[in-house]
Parts: structure tokens; C-alpha cells; sequence
């Protein structure tokens, strides 16, 4: 089943619900749609499955039904300058619920989306279990990215101001690439609502956050999951891996697993692709959720 979904912008995204019908609901707000040809190539050049989404839904499908629906991409495609917040964020996965007639569910993300499923946790008790990747529950990197964000915006702003600079057309996410090595066009909207939520994250206490869940809790990342930007984008490091790894034992007191997954070049990119994840996550819901 497929469905236009209404957001609190006004867009509409395409949702989809799919797989074992007596299955427990896994939402995947992470499912880009694929891609083919040259630009299937590019991606695979940055180690990227250009099939991403449906690799996961069909790795899910046999055991779960899967809620599925490419949210950055939507962002991309319809920017929320102002209305990016963390509220804001919650409000639109549970109206997809909604509108999918889905009451109670588990959650995937990774990267921004991991930190967007944490928020979505602390506002509402429809979740059966929540799946953070590439970003740790505790003590997160927000003032980094906050730095980068801010930082990023304003480099679009400037491009704004001096057309005539050979750029490549590229739609990424503040976090995937290094940013002093790639020209990249970017749009002022898009990397505005980036910096919109770090700001809306900022002083956020995740301690207190993080004490008050009760599902079921996995946070992984690459054990080389450290990204380091230059002085184009505030000269910063988010340390996930290490960040992560000072926290495990903190986060294993108050009820998460924890995963550091190894690898040859496990860094951010490598860590969510669906080689990775799938083998690390399916058995994990499969344990948390259909054993109980």
C-alpha cells in the first residue's frame, strides 16, 4: 500500500507499507528510492547501495511489515527553512502513522535520522523498540553540528552571491561527505533547516531523555565513524565512534545495546549501508520483538 502523506508544511510525501501483514511495524524513514545509471555509479564510487531503500525493505519484509519513505530526500526536494525543528520532525513520522493506520511501531534511522528517532522516542509511547545508527543516544555531537550546519548555510548564502563558480550538482546531507574536498551547489533553503534543528537542539539535556524510554534500545556506529571537517566548516571533529564508545557503559545501565561494528574502512558512509546493517539489526528486532 502507497499513500500521499500531508505534512505539517503543507508537502506531500509518498509513503509506503509493505511485507508480512501479521508482522510487527518497522518504520524506515531512511528508504531512498533507487537509482540506476551513471548516477547509480556515482554512488557506488562513495560506497553507496544505489538500491539502499529497497535492499532494506526486502531484507525486513519476510519477518516485518515495513513503513517506508525517504524523508531527507523529501527535504531536499520540499526544504522546511524554519519548520526543520525537533517537534516538528515527531509530529510528521506519527501523522505518516496515521495516515498508514499504524498504532504502535519500531523505528530504524541513522545518522540525523537516529537523532530524529531519539526525539521522536521522547514524545510519544507508541514506540516497541527504537534503532539509533551513526549518532549516540548520550551526549551527542549537537554543538558540532550546530558549528557545521551554521557554517554550511552561510557558504550557501555566499554562493548565492557569486554565481559564476563551476559547482557540481550534488544533493547530500550535511554529514555524509567531506565538505572541503567536494564542490557541492548548495541550496540556502536546504542547509537552513539543517542548522534550524541543531539549533533547536541545542542545551538539550539527552541524559534525562534517554532515562524515561522503556523499549526496547540498539545504538551502533563504524568503529572508524569519526568525520572530521576543516576550517571551511568551523575546523570541527564528530567523534560518533568515540563519543559512543566513552558512553557504552552508561547506556548499558540504563537498558541499550550497543554495537561497534567493525570492518575494513567502517566509517560513516560504509556503516549504513544495508550489508551492514541488515546482518546487525534484523537478528537484534527479531530478538527484542517476536521472542518476547
Amino acid at each position: 500500500m502507497n499513500k500521499l502523506v500531508t505534512l505539517n508544511d503543507g508537502s506531500q510525501l509518498e509513503a509506503g507499507l509493505t511485507g508480512n501483514p501479521d508482522g510487527k511495524v518497522i518504520m524506515l524513514p531512511i528508504a531512498k528510492k533507487s537509482v540506476f545509471g551513471q548516477e547509480a555509479e556515482s554512488l557506488k564510487l562513495w560506497g553507496v547501495d544505489p538500491e539502499l531503500g529497497r535492499s532494506f525493505v526486502e531484507g525486513l519484509s519476510d519477518r516485518f511489515q515495513v513503513l517506508h519513505f525517504d524523508y531527507e530526500g523529501h527535504l531536499f526536494a520540499y526544504p522546511q527553512p524554519e519548520l526543520l525543528t525537533p517537534e516538528n520532525l515527531a509530529k510528521d513520522f506519527l501523522r505518516i502513522a496515521d495516515e498508514m493506520k499504524v498504532g504502535s511501531f519500531s523505528y530504524y534511522g541513522y545518522s540525523w535520522l537516529a537523532l530524529a528517532g531519539l526525539q521522536l522516542a521522547i514524545r510519544t509511547d507508541r514506540l516497541e523498540s527504537l534503532i539509533m545508527g551513526g549518532f549516540p543516544p548520550y551526549e551527542g555531537p549537537y554543538q558540532e553540528m550546530m558549528t557545521v550546519t551554521a557554517r554550511t548555510y552561510e557558504r550557501a548564502l555566499n554562493q548565492q552571491k557569486q554565481p559564476d563558480i563551476p559547482i557540481a550538482e550534488e544533493q547530500i546531507s550535511a554529514e555524509d561527505f567531506d565538505w572541503d574536498n567536494v564542490q557541492v551547489k548548495l541550496d540556502p533553503n536546504q542547509t537552513k533547516q539543517f542548522y534550524t534543528l541543531y539549533r533547536g537542539l541545542m542545551g538539550v539535556d539527552d541524559t534525562k531523555a534517554i532515562e524515561g524510554l522503556r523499549c526496547p534500545r540498539l545504538a551502533f556506529a563504524g568503529e572508524k565513524d569519526t568525520i572530521v571537517y576543516g576550517p571551511n566548516f568551523g575546523d570541527v571533529t564528530v567523534d560518533i565512534v568515540g563519543i559512543l564508545q566513552r558512553s557504552e557503559v552508561q547506556l548499558k545501565c540504563l537498558g541499550w545495546d550497543v554495537r561497534i561494528v567493525s570492518g575494513e574502512n567502517m566509517d560513516h558512509t560504509k556503516a549504513m549501508q544495508p550489508a551492514t546493517v541488515l546482518p546487525l539489526i534484523k537478528p537484534w528486532l527479531i530478538d527484542r520483538l517476536l521472542s518476547r
